[in-house]
This record gives C-alpha cells, sequence and structure tokens, in this order.
C-alpha cells in the first residue's frame, strides 16, 4: 500500500494527495479497495473512510493478522483474540457495522490456521463480517481454509515475474473464488526495467505497467490486480490497463520467464533478512 509513509508506516507525506488519489479512483470506475489495518498501522482505513465513505456502490475489503513494529517491520499475529480485535478496530476506522471482506493477511505458524479462520466466521456470524478471505497462502493452507468457511478470495503474490502462485490460482478458478494479485508490477520492476516488457508495449501504443496489469486481467476471468499508488497519474495509467485486450498468443508470449529478475529479488529478500536481523541485535544490546 503506497498511501502511508516510507515503509508503509505512519502518515503520508501529503494526506490531501492521497486523499485525491482515492478519490479519483472511485471516480474512474474502480470499486473495490484494498487496505489493512497494518498499513501505518491504521492510517490507510483512517484515509479509505475520510476520502470514500459511505461507500456506495464500493466494496472495501481490509485484512488483519499481522503487527508492527516500525517502517518496514511486520510480525504474524493470528490468535483469535487477536484477529478479534483488530477486525473491531477496522470496523472502527472504516465507519461500519459490518466489513465487506476481511481477510486473513498472513498465515500464523504458531497459530492452527483452522482457529484463525474459525474466529473470522464466528464474526461473519455475528454480522461483522460479510465475506471471509485469505491472503499469502499456499495451495496446501488453501485447502485447509475451505474446509473452516467459505472464501469469497485469496490475495497473494502474482505478476508476469512471479508466478509461484498459478497453482493458487487454478484452486481458486475451481471453485469460483476471486484471486487478488498483489504486487503486479512486481514492486515496479515490470514497469520500469523489464526491455522486453517495455518492447511489447510499445508496440501495443501502451506503457509496460498496462501491458503487465493486463496481462493478469487476460491470465483469468477470476483474478483482479491490486497495483498501489500514490500517484493521481499512476493511478491514470494503471486504470487504463483495462482497457487493453490481449490475444492468447500475446498472453503465452508475454509469460516467457524474465532473466535478471529472480536474482533481484533474490538480492532484495537477501537485504530484508539482514536488515531484520540488524534491527534485532540492536534490540538484544543492553
Amino acid at each position: 500500500m503506497q498511501l502511508t509513509g516510507p515503509g508503509v508506516w505512519g502518515a503520508p507525506p501529503d494526506r490531501g494527495e492521497a486523499l485525491r488519489v482515492l478519490r479519483r479512483a472511485a471516480e474512474l470506475g474502480v470499486t473495490f479497495f484494498d487496505t489493512a489495518d497494518s498499513y501505518g498501522p491504521d492510517e490507510s482505513e483512517l484515509l479509505v473512510a475520510e476520502a470514500l465513505h459511505p461507500y456506495r456502490d464500493l466494496v472495501v475489503a481490509t485484512k488483519g493478522g499481522l503487527r508492527r513494529q516500525g517502517p518496514g517491520r511486520w510480525s504474524k499475529d493470528g490468535r483469535p483474540a487477536h484477529l478479534r480485535a483488530a477486525c473491531e478496530g477496522s470496523l472502527r476506522r472504516l465507519r461500519v457495522d459490518c466489513v465487506d471482506l476481511y481477510q486473513l493477511h498472513a498465515v500464523d505458524p504458531a497459530v492452527p490456521l483452522e482457529e484463525s479462520l474459525g474466529a473470522l466466521a464466528e464474526l461473519v456470524s455475528e454480522g461483522k463480517i460479510r465475506r471471509i478471505g485469505v491472503c499469502n497462502v499456499t495451495r496446501g493452507e488453501l485447502e485447509r481454509a475451505l474446509a473452516v468457511a467459505p472464501l469469497a478470495s485469496v490475495q497473494n503474490r502474482f505478476s508476469l515475474a512471479d508466478r509461484s502462485s498459478a497453482d493458487v490460482l487454478a484452486r481458486c478458478e475451481t471453485s469460483r473464488i476471486a484471486f487478488v494479485a498483489w504486487a503486479p508490477l512486481a514492486k515496479g520492476y515490470l514497469a520500469r526495467q523489464a526491455r522486453r516488457l517495455s518492447r511489447a508495449a510499445e508496440g501495443r501504443g501502451a506503457t509496460p505497467a498496462q501491458l503487465a496489469l493486463a496481462w493478469i486481467l487476460a491470465r483469468s476471468p477470476l483474478a483482479v490486480p491490486i497495483p498501489g499508488t500514490s500517484s493521481p497519474a499512476h493511478l491514470e495509467e494503471n486504470v487504463g490497463a483495462a482497457g487493453l485486450t490481449l490475444e492468447p498468443a500475446e498472453v503465452a508470449a508475454l509469460a516467457r520467464p524474465l532473466p535478471g529478475y529472480e536474482a533481484r529479488a533474490l538480492a532484495r529478500r537477501l537485504r530484508a533478512r539482514a536488515g531484520r536481523l540488524k534491527a534485532r541485535l540492536r534490540e538484544a544490546r543492553p
């Protein structure tokens, strides 16, 4: 989510601009808005409410199950008590009595998935959640979740550069579950650095970002890409992807592996892990 401060922490640098982006999205016909209590934390939900409430003809989805310790720092908490408290907080910040779609942000390895989903199912029965979704799950975890409660959505990382959740998308298709693709532009890589994509986009009179988003839309009728942005210009560019129709041959051609991305992704993950380790070492010092 790009509307908060750096590291998805704190208020946005320009609150007025963030509100304008949200309102402009609705004006352009965007009807699905995804947020989370951990974005900020709290800041993103407050922005969504200020800009869009009372959400006429809009679906607002939020998430719970992560805690924050600082910029770029996250920890999982799937305990039922935490999820219940997180949902109550989201209801207050979003100014609603019932959340359209409430998603478990991540599976907590310290808590059985069945307990986490059971808590969300209870909130559905209490009228506080309309539909349940899960995020960042494997195919096996998705099967376990479906054994507990009906699911409306799965939100996983998915893009031309990262198709590691293709098996999860296939399972969603068999059960008609919406597949929400986060990081659909691979954190900006596809918009700026994928040369083959740039050449293909030029041939279509589009931008690389638009072609990458159009590929996801063409990949499955159940796929919904959610590119984050804090820029009105990028917002309009992203929305323009909905007007691109790709032929099956184009979808297949674009699906070829992008050289260089995996190495960059690995380096990024290693840097992130090193940063988290340094932070823990600092905290452990007397």
